[in-house]
């Protein structure tokens, strides 16, 4: 993997410059982690597609100040994005990461040519919990993720690498994210997305559970829905092969992008 930086936000790739005729999966993170989240993606899909996993601002090693609500950093990621002249960008989010995803589709509409959204909803409230561990118990808080993120058929040991990563954000800006995703809701919203969408779920994420999945894609016009077995809210590094195939498969039936991207 290649780091790079553009405008203070950092990302991971797999080859830099990006190749033009062919379109960009644009990873975003979930609350409280990196584009180190998405290394096997990066590294499984590579030779197929540009792919780029962004460190949202006070996140990873980007400098920014963190955001305190959804539509902060899908303004952020879409500036990024229009800064690095990404040709054909996909977003893909997870959790938060999807959330900022439906914001980018609804208010970019159809410069993306599609997005991605895995274990997320079009409203997302946060357990009271979760924001008493971040205040009281931070290091609870990070032990915690590898109890209720993943599923029990996981070995715990694939997962140490993200859970070290989210233990390297500062509580307050993880408690910001939260913040965001609590107060952000696109329910009535879902119709005015047009273009081809792939939404991923998993049979064991205990965080969004498998309804938030199903509604949006029942909601969104012509959407694809893939169910990923064995693997909790972490599916992207549960069960990376699955969700590779998923996106690649996806990606895919898109049309090509125009000349010069």
């Amino acid at each position: 993997m290649i780091e790079k930086e553009i405008n203070g936000i950092t990302f991971l790739t797999g080859k830099w410059p990006l190749t033009a005729d062919k379109p960009t999966i644009v990873f975003i993170h979930g609350a409280g982690d990196s584009s180190i989240f998405w290394k096997h993606q990066i590294k499984g899909l590579a030779d197929r597609i540009n792919v780029i996993g962004i460190d949202l601002p006070g996140h990873g090693r980007s400098t920014a100040p963190g955001m305190t609500t959804i539509a902060d950093y899908a303004s952020i990621v879409d500036g990024f994005i229009n800064d690095a002249k990404i040709p054909s960008p996909i977003p893909c989010g997870i959790s938060m990461g999807g959330a900022i995803t439906l914001q980018l589709l609804l208010e970019g509409k159809f410069y993306y040519q599609a997005g991605i959204v895995i274990n997320s909803g079009a409203k997302l409230r946060v357990m009271p919990m979760i924001f008493d561990l971040i205040d009281n118990d931070f290091p609870g808080y990070v032990n915690s993720i590898g109890l209720f993120a993943v599923s029990e058929k996981t070995d715990k040991q694939k997962i140490q690498y993200a859970i070290d990563g989210l233990s390297k954000i500062s509580p307050e800006i993880i408690s910001n994210d939260f913040k965001a995703c609590n107060s952000f809701d696109v329910i009535k919203r879902l119709e005015e997305i047009f273009v081809p969408v792939l939404v991923m779920t998993a049979s064991d994420d205990n965080l969004t559970p498998l309804k938030y999945g199903e509604f949006l894609a029942e909601n969104i016009n012509g959407a694809v829905h893939v169910h990923i077995g064995d693997a909790g809210h972490m599916a992207p590094v549960e069960k990376p092969d699955d969700v590779n195939v998923a996106i690649h498969n996806f990606s895919s039936t898109l049309p090509s992008p125009p000349p010069g991207g």
